[in-house]
């Protein structure tokens, strides 16, 4: 992103009275969390991802959680109360949510899906994840949000492995 536009995400903060702070880093392609995080300047532990799944319901939620960490599909069903959960194929993205692969966000998809943050989400002050597009971050405190989405929160994270 060459210029240091608004997005739908900014868009829809805005309007909902929101207050965020943009965050812009330099890359045509989608990046890894981690190499986000480090080019925005930001603690990896602060910064998430937005994956999407689908429920033997047939039914599609949204997970986002630390970009270091990866989604427990069993916590994720657990969460959504499903009996399983799948990612969603990466083809599949872009028609079901406007968004490309590492510019997916939870805000602003052409249709709202049931959202569950991880738990860790709770210790920060801050939410940083992506502004819906790739090359921008929004930061946002997690009671600004709500004003924005509706989200629950749950154990989503695999244990790290000693």
């Amino acid at each position: 992103m060459k210029k240091q536009e608004l997005t739908n995400v900014m868009r829809i903060c805005a309007q909902k009275k929101a207050e965020y702070k943009p965050h812009y880093y330099e890359t045509e392609e989608a990046v890894s969390g981690d190499v986000v995080a480090r080019m925005i300047g930001e603690d990896p532990a602060h910064v998430f991802k937005t994956l999407v799944t689908v429920g033997k319901s047939g039914k599609n939620y949204v997970f986002v959680i630390p970009v270091l960490s990866e989604l427990d599909l069993k916590k994720a069903a657990a969460a959504a109360n499903e009996k399983n959960v799948e990612m969603l194929r990466s083809k599949e993205l872009l028609p079901l949510t406007g968004y490309v692969h590492g510019g997916c966000s939870p805000v602003g998809m052409k249709k709202f899906f049931p959202t569950f943050f991880d738990v860790s989400s709770s210790d920060c002050e801050t939410l940083i994840f992506s502004a819906g597009r790739i090359g921008a971050q929004i930061e946002i405190k997690p009671s600004e949000l709500s004003k924005v989405i509706s989200f629950g929160t749950a154990d989503l994270c695999r244990e790290e492995k000693e």
